[in-house]
Order: structure tokens, then C-alpha cells, then sequence
């Protein structure tokens, strides 16, 4: 399994590299367009990071669990925005 480290360098090497903004990433996985992230949209940003499919459901759980301040088990633009902070 990959270190957070790992995962969290993976998750911005993708987001640098294939889109021109943090906006346009989270809009691209928010499939639905409701401005929020399930766990299923971000198991898919996970797989398009290269993140193991043994652990992308693990990590998913965690990033929700770590990042989703309003407790709604959705990951939203704000929270999103706050992540991805810390991940640079």
C-alpha cells in the first residue's frame, strides 16, 4: 500500500498535469454536476491518479472522513479547495 505521501503526491501530479485548474479537475470528476464529490466520483479520481484499486476505496473513505467539514459524506468545491492546499 502507498504511503499517504505517496497517494497525496500521485492526486497532485494528476491534477497539475492534466488540468488547467484545481476548478476544472473537480469539475471533470463531478459527474453529476451537484458541485459535490461522492466517494464513487473520487474512487475515479483515484483511479485516474494510478492509486491501487486494492486501496482506492480505503482512500476514499479517509479522504472523506479527513476533509468533509459539514459531516455529509460528500466532498464540496470549499472542502475540495482545502485539500488540495495541503496536499501543495
Amino acid at each position: 500500500m502507498g504511503t499517504k505521501e505517496d497517494i497525496l503526491n500521485k492526486i497532485q501530479i494528476l491534477i497539475t498535469n492534466h488540468y488547467k485548474t484545481p476548478e476544472e479537475a473537480f469539475a471533470f470528476f463531478d459527474k453529476d454536476g451537484d458541485g459535490k464529490l461522492t466517494k464513487g466520483e473520487i474512487v475515479e479520481l483515484l483511479k485516474k491518479a494510478e492509486i491501487s484499486g486494492f486501496i482506492r476505496g480505503m482512500v476514499s473513505s479517509k479522504l472523506v472522513e479527513g476533509y468533509d467539514k459539514n459531516r455529509d459524506e460528500l466532498i464540496d468545491w470549499s472542502e475540495f479547495k482545502q485539500a488540495i492546499a495541503k496536499i501543495k
